[in-house]
Parts: structure tokens; sequence; C-alpha cells
């Protein structure tokens, strides 16, 4: 305990996101998005071993061993929590720890646009927050409950694997279940939510056709709900929850997600000026023309309308970055690195912008 004990001080005092921990190599670090040696001894096999078996729950010893990998939250010395996954590489179990911050987030700590505020404060539907892995979606959500929180008096449940931000009671009364500890699967828990008068249901992770018609029901109820998807941007989403279910189900699902769909917030992280990331964030709005959209399978003309949708709160990855550099929080550099389409972006830094996609939506 000595060691893993010096090696969370380490990488707190280091700002380290993510701890990386595997037998005979030097422990890394990832501290504002690279990857880093860090300055504690190399464990050997026994350490590591030592370390799974102080840390490991008790109801996932048994899934370890039959499954090799586990998620679960961690909470060391009643100051850092940490979530963790535990898995095997060559025979070997190694050690990947995210460091959960202890406050909750708000909107302005994460930089984000006001508009997640109103998108927070939808009556019903489904919200899904994107983007790839260590991109912050975690803390968005979490951003968002606390919005609805702190607003709003409402009974929110939430289904996470694990639970990583922990609540406090304010205007609205929340109840976690960690998938494992409290519950068998999301799917099961999506069956029984219903019955436990929510009003607010979040999701940690869509990860199946089973999963999504349980929380497309609640929505289509009148539920508000709020879960993740792995996507490179909001456009693309629609067509990755599609690819769980069969090609012959399609224009079913799609029809209701073009009902039950509130928003979709995709976002990348990018190195500040100042040092550390902010959010470069796109936003996809359901307004009629994207209704339309979604229910003519005519998912090509999303990025579209989003380049076109600022006066309904919508904004693309290529806007984001630009409002982000001319705020000269982040380089152009890093702008254009970013961005889905670097030549427009280069244009639109020079003061030159064309009106293509909206000739596209024109002869929609």
């Amino acid at each position: 305990m000595n060691y893993l004990h010096n090696l969370l001080q380490v990488a707190v005092d280091q700002g380290a996101s993510d701890i990386h921990v595997k037998p005979d190599h030097r422990v890394t670090f990832r501290v504002n998005s690279a990857l880093i040696s860090a300055p504690v001894d190399i464990p050997n096999k026994e350490s590591v071993a030592g370390i799974v078996k102080s840390i490991l729950p008790a109801h996932l010893v048994e899934r370890l061993n039959h499954e090799k990998e586990v998620d679960f939250s961690y909470f060391h010395d009643n100051r850092w929590r940490f979530r963790v996954n535990i898995f095997s590489q060559r025979g070997n179990f190694c050690i990947a720890m995210r460091s959960v911050k202890n406050k909750i987030p708000s909107f302005a700590d994460l930089h984000m646009p006001e508009q997640l505020g109103k998108i927070a404060a939808s009556e019903n539907g489904i919200v899904f927050v994107t983007g790839v892995t260590g991109s912050g979606k975690s803390s968005t959500l979490a951003a968002m409950l606390e919005s609805i929180n702190l607003t709003e008096k409402s009974h929110i449940i939430t289904l996470e694997d694990p639970i990583e931000y922990v609540f406090e009671d304010k205007q609205s009364v929340i109840e976690q279940r960690e998938i494992g500890l409290d519950t068998t699967s999301f799917a099961s828990a999506l069956v029984h939510v219903m019955r436990q008068d929510p009003d607010v249901i979040m999701v940690g992770e869509m990860r199946d056709s089973q999963s999504f018609m349980a929380a497309l029901a609640a929505a289509d109820t009148g539920h508000l709900v709020l879960t993740t998807l792995h996507t490179i941007n909001a456009s693309s989403a629609i067509g990755r929850i599609l690819d769980f279910f069969p090609a012959d189900e399609g224009d079913q699902i799609r029809r209701q997600l073009a009902i039950n769909l509130r928003a979709i917030i995709c976002q990348r992280l990018v190195p500040a000026v100042s040092g550390g990331v902010v959010p470069a964030v796109e936003i996809l709005i359901n307004t009629p023309i994207v209704r339309k959209f979604i229910e003519e399978n005519r998912l090509d003309k999303l990025s579209a309308a989003i380049e076109t949708g600022g006066e309904d709160g919508m904004q693309s990855f290529n806007q984001a970055l630009l409002k982000l550099a001319k705020a000269k929080l982040i380089t152009e550099a890093e702008a254009l690195s970013k961005a889905t389409n670097p030549d427009a972006l280069k244009m639109n830094l020079r003061g030159i912008f064309l009106d293509e996609n909206r000739r596209i939506l024109s002869s929609a």
C-alpha cells in the first residue's frame, strides 16, 4: 500500500489524468494528453498483484478471475477518486486508472457553451454526449446532471459502470446505481428503472440495441435520458446507433429516434495556450429540418444543418475551433490539427467564409 500511496500522490501532484501500471515496466502518466514516464520505482509482478488485491472490491474477485478484466471506482485515503480498469496482458494483470475530480464540475469549469444548460433543461427525450475515449464525456454528463440538481426538483437515477462522480442531493433527489454491484447490466437496470419513478435517467454508456430500445421507451414516455456514445462527430452518431440493429429495422429506429432525439453533443480536447486542455464542442439540435433528414435517411445533410444552425444553438467543430482560436485560448496550429475540415477553417481564420452549406440545404 505504501507503493500505491506514493504512486497516487505523485500522479496527483503532476496533474496526471491517467495512470498505467504493468509489471517490470515504468509506470506511465498521461498529463495534458501526453504520455510521460512516472518518477517512481518500476513495479514487479508481485507488487502489481499486491495493488490489485488491495483495491479490487470483493464482489469483483470472481469476475476478474473468470473474465480477466473489470471496471470499478476506487476512493483512496478519503481524498482521491479514480476510475479503475484491471486487465490481463500476456498472463499478467495490468492497471489503468483515471483520476476523477471530487468536485462536480460546472459548465464554466469545463469551458462549455451555455447551450448545454438549455439542453440539460429539456423535459424529455434523449441527449447523447459523444466523442472518443478520454474526451471528457463523463465530466460533461456530470455537469449536466449537476445543473439539473441545482435548478430543478427532479428524481434522477444514474446507471454507471463504474460510478465516477458522487452527487449530493440539492434541489433534486439522486440515486446512483453501479453495474455489477447494484444491478447486473445496463439493459436489466433500464427495464426496471421505469418502476422507480424517475424524471431523469443517466446511462453511462449506450452499448447495445437492448439498452437503446429501453432508453428510447423511457424517452418516449416523457423522461429525459442522458447517455454517451463513442463517435468522432455529432452527425455520425445516428449511423452509430443504427449499427446496433439489423438493416431491416433501420427505418423504424430512425423514425423513433427522429421523434425522441433532443441533442447530440460531441467534443474534442485541444491543448490550451495557458496549459491543460479546453473542449471544442460540436452541437446538433433536433430542429424540424434535422428531424426531416433523419426520417428520410439523408444523414449526409446533417453536417450542413449543423453549420447553418447557429440561431438554433448548433455549432460545428470548425466553428467551435474558430471561436477558441479567435479568443486566443488555443493556437491556430492546434485548431487546424483538430478541425474536421482544415482547409475551410484555414480560410475562416483569414476571414473568408463560403456559403456552400446553405446552398446544399436549399437544394435538399
